[in-house]
């Protein structure tokens, strides 16, 4: 279909229609929506409505003190968000080259990945092209996949769990996690060999919080074993926290390997020598298949790519 055709050109759609979609989301309430968008109540009253009579639906209930989005206006709102956030994105980008810019681009990644492929293909995309913004955030994965719906990032580098909704994501997977147990330096149990999970269930462990797949699969894997979970326990998911705490104590953590190796060679950590039999599931390079790559989205891909096609020996799609 030719782009003219569609149907949000021939409607005449307007870009103060999107704002005040997310406007009225935001504040529940027309008045309210109007004065941020510095317009009259009739006003806003009159875009809504027109916008409704193209849609031929109801987007919000008329309620006594409010209004409250339809299932029709829940995704209508979602869609303005991603065009407003679009529109911001073209601006920044063609600000950026005025100035000689080369653009910008937002990077996410869980922490093993943002340790071991992210700080190599930053610099390397940086060789290339100094003027290059990026802004990365390493987070969970589900905080991500949020940002990335919202337009904050561009590509992120983490897991799709079941529940996530895939309708438009590309996912191109990466490699497994492994995870290992960690320690202070000069740990009782480092000297030791043979070390199974009987020896160290009941030791002081700092674990991700109740709830995540690695708590999950932390406490199954002493089930398995006939033992119940450690119940010495402190959790939390903050690196900081656990390197303090583990040089402090004689307590044990459960962390990615790469991440386990990474503190290790800098001596904040050891890695205690016994097989954790479990690990997490794949992570890989995630973006939208409703947006296009900018220009120094598409370098930064490039970058990804190489390095974690040297780092994990997967073969990827070089697009």
């Amino acid at each position: 279909m030719s782009t003219y055709n569609h149907w949000f050109i021939r409607a005449r759609l307007k870009t103060r229609q999107l704002l005040l979609l997310v406007a009225l989301a935001e504040e529940g309430n027309i008045h309210r929506a109007a004065q941020v968008l510095s317009m009259t109540q009739p006003a806003a009253s009159k875009l809504l409505k027109d916008l409704e009579d193209v849609l031929e639906v109801p987007l919000f209930e008329r309620l006594p003190r409010g209004m409250r989005p339809t299932w029709y206006g829940e995704t209508m709102i979602r869609h303005a968000r991603m065009a407003l956030a679009s529109l911001n994105q073209a601006h920044d980008e063609l600000g950026a080259l005025k100035k000689g810019h080369f653009g910008q681009v937002g990077v996410g990644a869980i922490t093993s990945p943002g340790l071991r492929v992210l700080p190599a293909a930053v610099a390397l995309v940086k060789q290339e092209h100094p003027s290059l913004r990026v802004s990365l955030d390493i987070e969970t994965s589900p905080v991500l996949l949020d940002r990335l719906e919202q337009g904050r990032l561009d590509i992120l580098v983490g897991r799709l769990y079941a529940e996530h909704d895939k309708a438009n994501l590309r996912y191109e997977p990466l490699t497994e996690e492994l995870v290992s147990a960690v320690a202070r330096p000069g740990h009782p149990l480092l000297g030791m060999s043979g070390l199974t999970l009987r020896d160290v269930v009941s030791a002081g462990w700092i674990v991700p919080p109740s709830g995540s797949v690695l708590r999950h699969r932390f406490d199954l894997m002493f089930q398995q074993e006939g033992l119940p979970p450690p119940l010495n326990i402190v959790e939390t998911s903050s690196l900081l926290f656990i390197t303090r705490m583990l040089q402090q104590s004689d307590m044990m953590a459960v962390l990615a390997v790469d991440v386990a190796h990474y503190y290790a060679a800098h001596g904040l950590m050891s890695v205690v020598p016994i097989d954790l039999p479990c690990h997490m599931d794949d992570f890989g390079i995630i973006t939208r298949t409703d947006r296009l790559l900018s220009p120094a989205g598409k370098v930064m891909m490039k970058a990804i790519k190489q390095i974690s096609q040297a780092q994990y020996g997967r073969r990827l799609d070089p697009d």
